[in-house]
This record gives C-alpha cells, structure tokens and sequence, in this order.
C-alpha cells in the first residue's frame, strides 16, 4: 500500500503530522508513506522514521512564487503520478493541496469539510470528505481523524516524533550542565513578549538553574533579539545566534530542563523532544496549538474572557501575548521545576 500526505502549512504544522504517520506505520507496516509539505519546512521532519519519502511543494501564496518554481511544481506533479498512490490525504485546507491530492490520481482521495465551505468544485474529486468537528479540538486530532475516516487507526494517538537518534550535537551546549532554554522570537509580531518581560524569567531563572540557552532562528530581527536578552542576562546565557539546525535545536531540548517560548515551530519541536514547556499563547490558540503529549503550561493575558460560540482563532485574531504577566510565567516555571516557593 502506498499513501500520500500533503500539508502545504508551516513549519510547527508539519510536525503536528507526525503523530498520523506514526499511527498509520504502525498499523500499517508495509505501507510506503510519502509526504509533501511546503518548501523550507522540510527538516522539521527529519527526525520522523515513519516517512519514505519527503517532497517539497512551493509556497501556496501567489506572490511567494517565481516563475522558475513552476517547473519544479509541474516535476512534482509527475513524480506523484508515477506513484499510482492507494491513499492521499489532503490536510492543509486550502486550494493548492487539493490540487495536488487529485493530481496525484490517488485511488482515495480524503480531506476534511466540517465547516461545510468546500467549493462544490471540489466534492466530485474527493472520496471521502471527513466531517470530524476539530474546531474546539487540537491539531494534531485533527490530522489524526481526518485520516482514521477513511483508513482506520488504532488509539491512543502517538506523540510528536523527533527521535534521538536523528538529532545533532551543538558544542556550546554540550559543554553545559543543567539549563533551561528560552525561546522568545516568534515571526508572528502578535506572539512577541516584551523584551524586558524575558529578561526578568531569564533572572529569576538563574537564580534556580547554572545556565540559560537563548534560542533563535534565522532572522536577523530573531538574532538580534536573542543578543539582548543574552547581553543582558551576562555570561551564564549563551545565544545561539541563529546557526542551529532543527537536529541540534532537537539535541538541545532533549537534554534541557525546562523551555520557555512562545507559539512557535520551536514549541512543537520542544514536545517531540518530551521538555516541560512554558508556552506562552494569545487565549485563543491554546485549544488548537498547545503542546502535544509533554509536560506544559499555557500562560495567556489573565484578563481575558472566553466568549461562547466563538472558534477560538477568531477569539485570538485581535489578541496579542504582551499583556501575559511575568508572575503567571514564573509561577508556570517554578511549577514544571518543581519549585513551589515562587518569589517575584
């Protein structure tokens, strides 16, 4: 059996799949899994051995796309049809993966419609149309129902997959011994704590561990950030400057004490790697995007108000996580350390 799975998402969202794949691997053994996921999102999933082959397509928004990328697209779609696929599963909701699922001439072709918004364009394509309520329901569920629909899976859902042995080594960090890992750069400017709120967890955190790991990513913006929280916080804080890969981010969270981050690809990364995880969420996102299978504690704006009937992203639209209080987010991590006696 040969099964497709195509989540055109970010980089958080495609490790939300790897519980499915672990599910179907396990049920299904022999199955030859191929996945397409968005370009650049791709390394997240190295660390997942339920997957024989990853693709990558271009970015779904139109104005993210060059012309050359057309041809690595239409390579793509041939690629695929070679494939002569059993099962594809479109998971990332919009036009661009259905037209890659149905390309693909898959014998079953499955999505989910349970807000009832598919272009009837569309209907004649799919075989199974999944009408699992994942509205008030976490992303990972999701993915999982979407495909247990149309081929049945076994519970309990399986964690995150970032395994051991697909991890990296990073030798500031190997040199360290006990440390907690900050996270605090996010590309959604609404996901951004102050930077004088990190700073106080940073101090209040060496107070009750010997060192600090700043992370960050790529951008220029995120490096920036993360020197000035390390400058700050002096020579017990190491930054890493933006240089690590997603295997040594990987190699770092499983031998860190504890995480602090916002709703970032890093917070998912931090749950396949079984770290405590002090989230950091507009109120909103928790229901959707909290940290899956792992010790965690979701801290938003204490003076929200859940308004009944609302999907929570449209609850969080207008949010942002600066409000959040520095005591919620030390009272958070003094409780996945164990630390009960809390001084703000």
């Amino acid at each position: 059996m040969k099964i497709l799975f195509v989540k055109l998402k970010h980089i958080g969202d495609a490790l939300l799949l790897t519980p499915t794949l672990t599910a179907v691997k396990a049920q299904y053994p022999d199955a030859e899994i191929w996945v397409v996921v968005r370009r650049g999102t791709e390394s997240v999933l190295a660390g997942c051995p339920s997957i024989d082959r990853l693709l990558t397509s271009v970015a779904p928004e139109q104005n993210k796309r060059a012309i050359s990328d057309w041809a690595s697209e239409l390579k793509l779609i041939r690629t695929l049809r070679q494939q002569h696929f059993d099962y594809a599963f479109e998971l990332s909701d919009g036009d661009r993966g259905r037209f890659l699922t149905v390309l693909s001439g898959a014998k079953v072709r499955a999505l989910n419609d349970v807000s009832g918004r598919l272009k009837n364009i569309w209907r004649p394509f799919f075989q199974s149309i999944s009408r699992f309520d994942w509205r008030k329901r976490h992303s990972v569920e999701k993915d999982f129902y979407t495909v247990h629909d149309a081929l049945p899976l076994e519970l309990p859902i399986p964690p995150l997959a970032f395994v051991r042995p697909a991890t990296a080594g990073w030798e500031p960090a190997d040199r360290l011994g006990e440390f907690v890992v900050l996270h605090p750069a996010s590309r959604w400017l609404r996901n951004r704590w102050p930077l004088e709120k990190w700073i106080t967890v940073g101090r209040w955190l060496l107070e009750r561990v010997p060192h600090l790991v700043i992370s960050a990513g790529p951008h220029p913006d995120e490096i920036k950030l993360a020197q000035e929280i390390q400058i700050a916080l002096g020579a017990r804080a190491v930054s890493t400057e933006g240089k690590l890969s997603w295997a040594q981010l990987a190699g770092v969270l499983y031998r860190a004490r504890l995480m602090v981050v916002g709703d970032t690809g890093a917070l998912h990364l931090g749950a396949a790697c079984q770290c405590p995880i002090v989230g950091l969420y507009r109120p909103g996102m928790v229901v959707h995007w909290s940290p899956w299978q792992t010790r965690y504690r979701a801290v938003y704006d204490p003076a929200y108000a859940p308004k009944g009937g609302r999907h929570p992203q449209d609850e969080a639209s207008s949010q942002t996580v600066a409000p959040i209080l520095e005591a919620d987010v030390l009272t958070a991590c003094a409780e996945l350390l164990e630390d009960r006696n809390v001084l703000v």
